[in-house]
Formats: structure tokens, C-alpha cells, sequence
């Protein structure tokens, strides 16, 4: 079997298998070269033998035989399910049950209006309670626009009595506000609302950070959400499926920000186009679940229809206290066909960012050394959760120092912003991660929010105003995602954002880690 590998110096040891070597048609994709590129197999490969005849024997009879079936992946499973058939293949164009869909205060009322438009006035929703919307991109902002977004939700949830609305109206003080929770996708999980073998759709493109449950969960426009939220349903097409298996133990410098990183500089960020990319290896089965959202979360910048890690014992273990509607989880099958499959030696990567601009200019970090930050900004969806604080927390206890750029700090919910303020960081003897964030000189935690991870309105909180450099720990650094079109965003995990944020240059976090 032919197959590709490198091991450079600064690289993790990479394997990729395409599905022809593995019996299947395979699709190949070219990007430019660099040091972590995987170089294309030689083909003066000499040929092997592929298949036999095997000796004529008496035809079976298909009444003894049976329907013939073909291995599924997870999501070709999913699909199936969803959808009522008991097979079905890359391509196939499938109408799929919707299990839940989510919108927000940016395209819900687009949504809304879609839906009213093509239903009627007083049509009503599939059903009340599968449907989540969830205010949190631009909240906190005396811009008009934007709070009128936030009115038009609530009154549809009104009018449609929808269960799941987590409202806020006091916009000076969130904790005033009991229903409110901030960032979508962490809330999602949060409250129960993700549940492995189902299918969650939402109206933005990291609702597929839901695939860290073991369910298929992708990004949808504000036309089909306007369709499902009439029917319940939607019509897909099964993608094929990219398997990327990691495997060793995860050094203690690394997080999976690093590992989504590092995938996204191996196939570029065309490389997953209208794909399901399965993560399975050792490394990812001893992720903790906010982790493994932090990998699935983003494969949209890999051009990724969905990411999906096989839910397991710790995936159960986080849903226990979260809902109480039975799921049953799926898992592919032990033949089934991946387009290709890519092979990682975790033990060998290095603290990995993305340069300006785009998330797969990958670099290590210690290359980028001699790069002067103007700030740092932890928070969003990929960066915003209690763990990565915790571990913004630790390098800042190992250290000792106070930041020397301006640190922001924007939980992603209301849960998270309370973690800060209660939980003790391991190793501080009972300091909460607020108390040391304190010390260190960064601001003070901010309201639960998307905050300046889109930009935003001008006054939005940490927003980029000026064309300043950022360490961030969000998923896109694009010209103009954080607000100014020629601001500079390098793309990091907590870890080597809390280290640049002492330094004030783009550091390796293991100047404090070891």
C-alpha cells in the first residue's frame, strides 16, 4: 500500500492514506508548498496487484443471501437515520429530519422573515420546542440595528411560544437578565441541547463545534433555516468523510486550538470543501469535551461540512446533568470508506499560530518570536471557555509576571463568566482565575458575548479600531474580522496567548510551561 510521510523537524510525523489506496474512488488537492506540506507520491510507484478472480461457485440464491449492505461512516449513519433509509452513499441527495435548529440575533430575523414570507403570517413553527434561538453576537452596543435584531427574536419567540429563547433586556447588567446565556455553541452544550446521533442545524458556520457530541451538526443560511423552521426538514447532500487519526500523549504545552491548527495548515482552508471530517486516535480520545469543540469547532476553516469525534464514556459523563432526552449514539463502521485518511504523531508537534491572513498561514511559534503585539484577546466560541481561561490562568501562575499588552478577557457565557469567579486553578492554593487575572494586569472580565471575535459595531468591547496587532484566541483572522480592515490577527491557543500577552511578542508558551 503507497503511501506519503514526513517528519520534519518542526512537524508532527504525518501519514495520508487516500481512499483509492483504500478501495475506494479518491480526490486529491494541491497547496503550496511548505515545510509541513505532505509531498505527493511518486508515480513510478511500481504497480502491485489489487485484485483476484477467485474459483467460480455455484450462484447463491438471494432469498439466502439477503439485501447486500455497505459500511457507513458516523455521518453517512446519521444521515441515514435522519433521513429513513438504510443506506446511503457519498452524494446522495437525502431530505433529513432536523432534530434541533438554532439562529441568533444576526440571521434570525432574516430567517424569521423568510419563514413568515413563505408560510404565512400566522404560520407556526414545526415545533416549538426544537427550536433554540440564542441573542449573543452583538449585545452589548447602543447601536439601534442591532437591538431591534434582538426585539424581533423576542417577539417571534412570543408569538411562536418558543421554549428555548434565553432573552436578554437589560443590557447594563447581564446577570440581570435570568435567561440569558451568551455565545451560542457553548451555550448549546451547555444547556443540553447537543446529543450524540442527532441532527442540530444553525444559522452560523461554527454550529458544526456541535460535532464534539458524536452528532452531525452543520451551518445553514437564512433561507433553509426559514424552510426548516416551517417543515422540520432539509434537504442535504451526504458528504464524504476525511479521517484524521492523532495519536500520543498530548505534551503539556499543547491544546487542541494547536491540533485544529495543524490540520488546517495540512489541507489548507479548501482542503475539508462540503466534507465530514471524523477525529479519532488516542489524543482525541483523552480530549475533555471542551476540547473536542475547540477541534470540531473549527473545521468550517478548513472548508469542513462537519467535524465528529465518536461520542465515548466522557462524552455520557458531561451529558448526564444535561438532558434528560434519551439519544443513541452511532459509530462507523470498521469497513467503512474515508476519502483519505490522515495519520498525526501528537508527541512531535510543537505551540503552533496562524499568521495574518487566513487560519491556515500556520507557523510555529517560536518563528514568530520577533513579532511586537499591540494585544492580546481571549474569548469566542473556539477560545471563550472555562478551560481555556484556566489555562490562560496557569501560564500566567508559572510566570509570576504582570501582562505587557492590554489582555481581554470575554467569557463565552454566563456559566463560564461565573467559572472565573469561583472555581479555583489548580496548583494556585484556591485563587480563582479572576483573582490572577487580577494580579497579571488584565482587564476585568467582560459581559458573555461573541464581542469583538466578528468585529462588530465600533462600540463594541475589545474591538480593533485601530490597525493594531492581536494574539486571539477565536477562529478567523481574515482583513476586517475584528474590526479594522488592515489590523493584524495571529491566530493562538490560550496557552500561547496568555504567554505573548507577558512578553508582548508572539511567544512559545513553553518559555513558562517547562
Amino acid at each position: 500500500m503507497a503511501s506519503s510521510v514526513i517528519s520534519p523537524p518542526s512537524a508532527s510525523f504525518i501519514v495520508k492514506k487516500s481512499q483509492k489506496e483504500l478501495g475506494g474512488s479518491a480526490f486529491s488537492s494541491s497547496s503550496s508548498p511548505s515545510p509541513f506540506s505532505v509531498p505527493k507520491c511518486n508515480k513510478s510507484a511500481a504497480k502491485k496487484i489489487v485484485s483476484a478472480m477467485a474459483p467460480q461457485q455455484a450462484e447463491r440464491m438471494p432469498a439466502t443471501t439477503g439485501s447486500v449492505k455497505t459500511a457507513m461512516t458516523l455521518t453517512e449513519k446519521i444521515f441515514a437515520r435522519a433521513s429513513e433509509k438504510p443506506q446511503l452513499s457519498p452524494g446522495d441527495n437525502v431530505w433529513v429530519n432536523v432534530d434541533t435548529l438554532m439562529t441568533h440575533d444576526i440571521s434570525g430575523p432574516g430567517s424569521i422573515g423568510i419563514f413568515k414570507r413563505e408560510f404565512g403570517p400566522d404560520a407556526k413553527v414545526w415545533d416549538r420546542e426544537k427550536v433554540v434561538i440564542i441573542p449573543d453576537h452583538y449585545i452589548f452596543t447602543a447601536d439601534k440595528l442591532a437591538n431591534r435584531n434582538v426585539d424581533i427574536l423576542r417577539d417571534f419567540c412570543n408569538d411562536q411560544n418558543i421554549k428555548y429563547f434565553y432573552d436578554i433586556k437589560d443590557l447594563g447588567n447581564f446577570k440581570a437578565n435570568p435567561d440569558y446565556k451568551g455565545v451560542c455553541h457553548v451555550a448549546l452544550a451547555q444547556e443540553g441541547h447537543c446529543r450524540p446521533g442527532e441532527v442540530l442545524l444553525g444559522t452560523d458556520s461554527h454550529t458544526c463545534t456541535a460535532g464534539a457530541f458524536g452528532q452531525f451538526a452543520t451551518g445553514i443560511g437564512n433561507t433553509d433555516a426559514g424552510f426548516v423552521l416551517g417543515t422540520g426538514k432539509l434537504l442535504l447532500k451526504v458528504p464524504p468523510t476525511l479521517k484524521f487519526i492523532m495519536d500520543g500523549e498530548m505534551p503539556d504545552y499543547l491544546l487542541a486550538k494547536d491540533l485544529i491548527l495543524q490540520i488546517i495548515g495540512e489541507i489548507s482552508v479548501a482542503g475539508a470543501t462540503y466534507k465530514s471530517m471524523e477525529f479519532a486516535g488516542t489524543t482525541v480520545e483523552s480530549l475533555t469535551m471542551e476540547e473536542r469543540m475547540t477541534l470540531c469547532n473549527m473545521v468550517i476553516e478548513a472548508g469542513g461540512k462537519n467535524g465528529v469525534v465518536p461520542a465515548d464514556s466522557t462524552t455520557f459523563k458531561y451529558l448526564e446533568d444535561k438532558t434528560t432526552i434519551p439519544y443513541e449514539p452511532v459509530y462507523s463502521d470498521a469497513q467503512a470508506r474515508f476519502l483519505t485518511e490522515y495519520r498525526f504523531d501528537i508527541t512531535k508537534l510543537e505551540p503552533l499560530v496562524a499568521k495574518p491572513h487566513s487560519p491556515d498561514n500556520r507557523a510555529l511559534a517560536r518563528e514568530c518570536k520577533d513579532v511586537k503585539i499591540d494585544r492580546v484577546y481571549i474569548g469566542s466560541c473556539t477560545g471563550g471557555k472555562t478551560e481555556d481561561f484556566m489555562a490562560v490562568a496557569k501560564v500566567f501562575l508559572a510566570s509570576g509576571k504582570k501582562v505587557k499588552v492590554p489582555t481581554f478577557l470575554v467569557p463565552a457565557t454566563r456559566k463560564v463568566w461565573m467559572d472565573l469567579y469561583t472555581l479555583p486553578v489548580p496548583g494556585s492554593g484556591g485563587k480563582t482565575c479572576s483573582q490572577i487575572f487580577e494580579e497579571a494586569g488584565c482587564d476585568t472580565p467582560a459581559s458573555p458575548t461573541c464581542g469583538a471575535c466578528m468585529g462588530g459595531p465600533r462600540d463594541t468591547y475589545a474591538r480593533m479600531n485601530k490597525a493594531v496587532v492581536c494574539v486571539s484566541t477565536t477562529n478567523r483572522n481574515f482583513p476586517g474580522r475584528m474590526g479594522h480592515k488592515e489590523g493584524q490577527v495571529y491566530l493562538a491557543s490560550p496557552y500561547t496567548a496568555a504567554a505573548s500577552a507577558l512578553t508582548g511578542s508572539v511567544t512559545d508558551p513553553r518559555e513558562f510551561l517547562q
